[in-house]
């Protein structure tokens, strides 16, 4: 059997694992390299195989480093199942749809920026190739092994790290022989709202795991809700306005389930939330459907409330024109508005209109990329460029972290422990993380390994 690691190696994003015995192809992800327009552009656009001759994809979970090139996939003629989860399916077919759209706006935008020399700009893919990909989606529940062939059974187990997220436990037969694999997609952390813990595995053979957070510690959960309440509080008190840049999967959901616990408890100030997202509010009626995916804090809630994602204060923002209205708003009110790093999306215009006033709080919530407009506001830089011109920073800029959805270190030694005292872990291959956190996880998890773990190269492969 070989595997062949084709993108998240060495990096974050792009998450692609080919996956060969004497019968099958199978591929873990399929995912979109992002970073550098150009560089990214050609990975993306190339595959290391014809598409074709794949016999199915596994997909772990939503979001577009990890399913954002199935469509491109499809265009260049594969026609295989794509197993996963019903909560994946459904986030990944809205996450999809979004990409084909946003592909094709930029397109648009740079063929009137580039030269006539200069070759056009084409989208990666169409619509109709994300409608295409989605009708081969088949749905798996969680826990139960499922029969793919004499040669093929697949479990999925929750990851925890976002809504419908799975690592995939796979039996497969090669030469005869019944070999047992394990990919962890992302691994989630313990103790998130809304989401279960991680769960363990019963040891395997090989394990494709993620590093992402292999030399973090990241702040507690728990403490978020408290942040957010003293923050519209003073906004309330100084009649303020409280912009929270936040990625439309997830994190958008989980603040809100926040806001709605303190709601319930009667805590929660009385001023105004707008969720200015319309690929969040979308999400959102996902996250409605599946609540039997979540905790069971959250089944718990929904016993007295049926709505964890609405109250009279929270309000869905459906129409420009609506948005552009809240740049007019006077008084305390708090808008949630993508992206999370202020890239782009509704967020700039917002910031644009409240960066200047001394009553504004901007909160952001994770980590900043350098060189992004969220890196530059953490940094502290006393004017920011929003468009196409400079604004001085007023605002009180705060940085909540406690929401990460990936395993960090204490949940990464946690989870190698518990699956070790079920079996033995083989030969364990550390992705999806820069350099640096990947040998630091290895370096943490070698005592629960048969092997020395191994950190593997794009377009590495190995005979197991």
């Amino acid at each position: 059997m070989k595997i062949t690691f084709l993108g998240a190696a060495g990096e974050v994003t792009g998450s692609q694992h080919l996956i060969e015995t004497d019968s099958r192809q199978i591929l873990l992800d399929c995912g979109l390299f992002q970073g550098h327009r150009e560089e990214s552009y050609i990975k993306n656009s190339r595959f290391a195989y014809p598409p074709e001759s794949l016999d199915a994809v596994f997909l772990s979970h939503g979001h577009m480093d990890h399913c954002g090139n199935l469509p491109r996939l499809y265009s260049k003629g594969f026609r295989g199942p794509v197993f996963c989860t019903s909560s994946t399916a459904d986030i990944a077919e809205i996450m999809l749809k979004d990409s084909a759209r946003i592909q094709e706006e930029d397109a648009r935008y740079l063929a009137r920026k580039l030269t006539e020399k200069h070759p056009p700009i084409e989208p990666l893919y169409s619509e109709d190739d994300v409608n295409g990909v989605v009708k081969h989606f088949e749905r798996l529940d969680y826990h139960e092994w499922h029969e793919l062939g004499d040669d093929l059974k697949v479990r999925f187990l929750d990851a925890g790290h976002i809504l419908g997220s799975a690592i995939i436990e796979m039996k497969i037969k090669d030469q005869r022989e019944w070999r047992h694999i394990v990919f962890t997609g992302d691994l989630g952390r313990r103790d998130l709202p809304l989401l279960r813990d991680p769960e363990p595995i019963e040891g395997c053979e090989v394990l494709i795991s993620e590093s992402t957070y292999g030399n973090r510690v990241h702040e507690k959960a728990s403490d978020m809700k408290e942040e957010l309440f003293q923050i519209l509080d003073e906004a309330y008190r100084v009649e303020g306005r409280v912009i929270i840049p936040a990625f439309s999967l997830g994190r958008t959901q989980q603040i809100i389930y926040y806001l709605n616990d303190l709601y319930n408890e009667k805590r929660l100030p009385y001023i105004p939330i707008f969720v200015d997202s319309p690929l969040s509010t979308r999400l959102v009626s996902v996250f409605r459907h599946h609540i039997h995916d979540m905790d069971d804090e959250v089944k718990n809630v929904i016993e007295s409330d049926k709505d964890p994602f609405g109250f009279s204060l929270l309000n869905y923002v459906s129409s420009r024109e609506e948005s552009i209205a809240l740049n007019k708003r006077k008084g305390a009110f708090v808008v949630i508005a993508g992206s999370g790093m202020c890239e782009n999306g509704r967020v700039r215009h917002h910031l644009k209109n409240g960066i200047e006033q001394l009553e504004t709080t901007i909160v952001l919530m994770g980590y900043q990329a350098a060189h992004t407009l969220g890196r530059r506001l953490i940094n502290r830089d006393p004017k920011v460029k929003i468009f196409d011109r400079y604004y001085e920073v007023k605002a009180k800029v705060v940085q909540l972290s406690g929401l990460s959805g990936h395993a960090d270190v204490e949940d990464f030694k946690w989870w190698y422990e518990e699956s070790a005292k079920q079996g033995n872990i083989g030969q364990v291959f550390l992705v999806h993380g820069e350099p640096n956190s990947s040998k630091a996880l290895s370096e943490l998890i070698r005592d629960q390994c048969d092997l020395e773990p191994v950190i593997p190269h794009y377009q590495q492969s190995f005979e197991i």
